[in-house]
């Protein structure tokens, strides 16, 4: 690997934990100024490493460059005499207890971070675009192709997100146990947004896909390294996420569920998700991420029985309960007909009435084709008209010349 590959490697693995860390030790009002110091430590390492002198422990070598850094901006600023000095000795004083560079640290670091990211003062939309550039590390490019937008939209939400940071006056403390409870639904939501903008992206780029939902596990499993934030929906979200992505691979341009090749999928991720999925169980509360989860893992079963389609159906109509949504309901038609059969199904969908999404028309566009083709082909004409990215038009395009 030459040392180009390396960093950026590195800044894959090591960008979002350093800046947390940077971040909690300046705080959040100075968090453009630690994206700044971790970037300029990766342009640094670009100029001085080459073939022949890439340092022995990479990653230590980039934390002590961002570290002297970090310092010599405490030092060089008035501001941290008169304002930053008294916050951090008032907000943070388990900095100085320990090396906030230590494993440790870097990961409670990353907590914190990622609460404050994740403040209901802050629109979801713009937590998110915070999430992916901060704790994951992403570009602004790479985030507008996630969002399918351009750069400019992303960079004007990313400036009102951290204006909306500092204009509340947020610190890295976690929150109290009073609140914690509300905070872990939106931080849990957040990660769950992240995973599926990652596994349903209206982009069409797969290596960034999975790098999303990576990222989103990564995080959901940070959560259960500290007692207060291991909770069963903590575990259901784990387990919902490992079992998406252990069919990451079998997932192309055109394989739908039941076209998949089951060679391809993970059965590590599967065991991994099964564990988390027993964990959540442990709890007297069921969420949308259990059931989610366990709808998910009948998925990881490749038999076509009664037994799994009605298991499934049963699944959504208890997610319907507590968590309604259009794009459930259309899920668990698809379940329905699997159950119920055509006619019964169609009479489901038409129900949904969801004239927008290309979704409802494709599954419309199914339904009909034994019953009316030509209503068939029209259904998946305007599934084809209203689908955002290039993956869902060549199904689509598929499904018509089958016709």
């Amino acid at each position: 690997m030459d040392h180009t590959q390396l960093i950026t490697q590195l800044y894959r693995s090591e960008f979002a934990k350093m800046v947390a860390v940077t971040g909690r030790l300046l705080g959040l009002q100075h968090i453009d100024v630690a994206e700044d110091i971790v970037s300029d430590t990766f342009l640094i390492a670009a100029e001085k490493w080459s073939d022949n002198s890439v340092p022995p422990n990479p990653e230590a070598w980039l934390y002590t460059v961002a570290r002297n850094k970090t310092q010599d901006f405490l030092r060089r600023h008035n501001v941290f005499t008169g304002k930053i000095a008294p916050a951090l000795k008032t907000e943070n004083t388990a900095i100085t207890d320990e090396d906030p560079f230590t494993d440790h640290a870097i990961r409670d670091s990353q907590l914190r971070m990622l609460f404050a990211v994740c403040h209901p003062a802050i629109a979801v939309e713009a937590q998110i675009a915070l999430a992916l550039r901060i704790l994951c590390g992403l570009t602004v490019d790479e985030i507008a192709v996630a969002f399918f937008t351009n750069k400019e939209t992303i960079t004007k939400r990313l400036y009102r997100a951290k204006a909306k940071l500092n204009e509340t006056g947020l610190s890295l403390e976690m929150p109290s146990d009073r609140t914690l409870p509300e905070r872990m639904e939106g931080v849990l939501h957040i990660i769950y947004l992240l995973f599926n903008e990652g596994y349903r992206s209206s982009a069409g780029d797969s290596v960034l896909r999975k790098d999303l939902c990576l990222e989103a596990l990564r995080l959901g499993i940070l959560l259960t390294k500290y007692p207060a934030t291991d909770l069963p929906a903590t575990n259901a979200l784990i387990a919902l996420m490992c079992f998406h992505a252990s069919r990451f691979d079998a997932r192309d341009d055109t394989a739908l569920y039941d076209d998949q090749d089951e060679t391809l999928w993970d059965s590590e991720l599967i065991k991994l998700g099964t564990y988390y999925l027993h964990l959540s169980a442990k709890g007297d509360k069921i969420t949308r991420y259990h059931l989610e989860a366990a709808i998910a893992r009948w998925h990881c079963t490749r038999e076509d029985s009664h037994e799994k389609w009605d298991g499934i159906l049963q699944l959504y109509n208890q997610l319907l309960q507590i968590n309604y949504s259009p794009r459930i309901a259309l899920n668990r038609t698809y379940a329905y007909y699997k159950v119920y059969g055509n006619d019964a199904a169609l009479a489901e969908a038409l129900k949904l009435k969801m004239e927008s999404d290309h979704f409802y028309h494709a599954l419309l566009g199914e339904l009909y084709k034994t019953v009316n083709k030509a209503r068939s082909k029209e259904h998946f004409q305007q599934a084809l008209a209203l689908a955002r990215s290039e993956a869902d038009r060549k199904i689509i395009l598929i499904k018509l010349q089958n016709l």
